[in-house]
Order: C-alpha cells, then structure tokens, then sequence
C-alpha cells in the first residue's frame, strides 16, 4: 500500500509522485512547468518558463539530454552536460545567461533529492548540479542547504544583479520615480518625434504566422541599427533564431509585446519582450541609425509603458543591471547560481 509522504510539514496523498515529463508535453502555456513558475517567487519569472528555456536548448543546445520532472505541485527542469573537470552536470535548461531557476513550486528541492535517488543514484555516481536564479537568503536557498547538505558540498559559482522597475500609478507614477533632466529630455524628444511624424504601432501577435510576419519586420530594423551594421545584433545566428522561437512561442497565449516606432509606412525602431502573468520582461530593442538623433529608443521605452500600465502589469524587469538603465529602474535584485558536489565517497 502507498504511503503518504511528508514533505516540510505539508502532507502529501500516494498519488503524489514524481513524473517524467517530456519537453513536447511541458511545451504550452498552461504546463505543470508554466504553472509552477507562476507560484513561486523569482526575481526573473519570464526567464522561468518555457517560452525562454526551451528556445534556448533548441537553438544553443539540442543535443543535451533534458531531465523534466513534475509532481507535488512542483517542477525540475535540467539538462545535461559532460564537464572535462566536474563529469556529469546537471545545469539549467538555460545554462547560458542563468536568469531563470529549474527548480519550480513548493517542492522542486525535494523532486531534486528524489530524482537523483531513484533516476541516477542507481546507476552511477551523483553527478553536479548547478542550480541558477537562487535569491540569498531565500526559501529555495533554505530548502538547498536543508536538503542537500548531507550528500553535497553547497557554494556559490557565480552572481548578477536583476534590475526591475515598478509600474504602480500608471504612466505617470512611473515618470514620477525618474529624474527631472530625464522627464524634461523625453518631453523635448516626444515634440521632435511627433513634429517628424513619428507614430507607434503595438503588436501582440496570436499565431506563428503573426509572430513570424512582426519578427521579420523587427530584424529589418535591426539591420539598420549600429548592431546590425556591426553584425553583432539579434539579426546573426544563433540570436536571430533564439528570439524568432520564443515570439513563437509567445504567441501561442498572445503575451508577446512588440510596439514599432513608425513614420509613414516605415519602421524606425521597435522594442519587444514578453508578459509572464503581471510582469513584463523586456528582450530587446532598436531603431535605425539615421533616427538616432530624435531619442526613438528612449521614446519606444515610455510608450511601452503606457500600453503595459492600461493591461495592469505590475512590474517592468529589465534584466541584468547596466549603467544605461540607471534611469529606468529602480529596484535591483541579486541572483546566484548555487553549484552543488558531491561529498567524496556519498551515493
């Protein structure tokens, strides 16, 4: 007869066991893996879900094994990777920029501690497990060195900082948390633009062919930005198909967000990211050279604003903090990636 299991003081029924998951499965808006990224505290939730990870495994790394896994409410998501001086990791799914975590809902460590007893343990040595989007001092961080320590020796491997933006009061309560001399200059460059006819254009597409149709339009205007002159924008390979994926992807729940900076029948610039519930994530954005003068970026950013305050988004993330969005934002948020070894001689 199963046995309830007693996980943290909440008692859970027999039925509650881990499950293998496929990444085709977990691929929709509404997976157990969505879901769980939406219940737990992240300091980049967009970068959680599927529509960031599973864009960045197929582009930058398909031929890693994923181990998926969902139960108790909760999800891991690793793949894996061979290291010449650690052997086998277990890494993010997205084990490149390490903004998002693969350990998701109230119960992903103890999914960890169960999956690398039953699944690997048997069969050969504990492998590494390198755990990103850790929030010091955190519950996740409590639950690692609660869990893990016995069989692993728990450190940091590396840090970034977050930098977000809060959205209460609207357009204007934004504005009010900037400088005067930014508030004055973006006054000065709304007047240019709109005396050269400069218009917006918001875009939130629904299908492939949408998503397909708007991206085409984004890198043309990349292609005439100083990174698409220097190549080194999101119109080269492998970023280009990174992003072609993930507005796919948005698509499918409409939560892509891409307003166009236009004159005339023309696009100048364009900024895109994506929702995850209230929070906004921005990915990029761009304009043509020649429209530099006329502060079109800064322009693209107030505007999206606007659009995301009338939808009630609550926070703008911003990603890492660099010194140019100083202005912007005004919360930063540290993150660490926590690398797990095992003890010598502990299986």
């Amino acid at each position: 007869m199963a046995r309830a299991v007693k996980i943290f003081g909440q008692q859970l029924g027999p039925r509650a066991v881990m499950r293998r998951c496929s990444a085709a499965e977990l691929d929709e808006p509404g997976s157990a893996w969505n879901r769980a990224a939406a219940r737990t505290v992240q300091a980049d939730p967009f970068c959680c879900g599927t529509q960031w990870q599973l864009s960045f495994h197929e582009v930058f790394c398909p031929s890693r094994p994923l181990h998926l896994c969902e139960g108790a409410g909760s999800v891991i998501a690793f793949s894996e990777e061979l290291d010449p001086r650690l052997g086998p990791v277990l890494e993010p799914v997205e084990a490149g920029w390490l903004f998002g975590c693969p350990l998701l809902g109230p119960n992903a460590v103890h999914l960890l501690d169960l999956f690398l007893r039953k699944e690997l343990a048997a069969e050969r040595k504990l492998p590494c497990v390198l755990v990103s989007g850790v929030l010091p001092g955190g519950q996740l961080a409590r639950s690692l060195v609660q869990v893990c320590r016995t069989r692993f020796e728990v450190g940091v491997a590396e840090g970034a900082r977050l930098c977000s933006a809060s959205l209460e009061g609207g357009l204007d309560g934004f504005l009010s948390r900037r400088s005067g001399r930014l508030r004055r200059n973006l006054k000065s460059a709304a007047r240019k633009a709109s005396q050269s006819g400069v218009h917006y254009e918001r875009c939130a597409p629904a299908s492939a062919g949408e998503a397909d149709a708007v991206y085409a339009r984004m890198v043309a205007v990349e292609q005439k930005s100083w990174k698409g002159l220097g190549r080194c924008g999101m119109a080269e390979m492998p970023s280009k198909e990174f992003y072609a994926r993930m507005l796919r992807r948005l698509a499918v729940s409409r939560d892509g967000r891409v307003m166009f900076a236009r004159c005339g029948e023309q696009d100048v610039g364009f900024i895109f990211g994506g929702l995850a519930g209230g929070v906004y994530r921005g990915q990029q954005f761009s304009y043509a050279e020649d429209w530099s003068g006329l502060g079109i970026g800064n322009l693209l950013q107030v505007e999206k604003v606007r659009w995301l305050a009338e939808e009630g988004v609550v926070r703008y993330d911003m990603g890492p903090a660099m010194e140019y969005k100083r202005h912007w934002t005004e919360v930063e948020t540290r993150i660490e990636a926590w690398l797990l070894r095992p003890v010598w001689g502990v299986g």
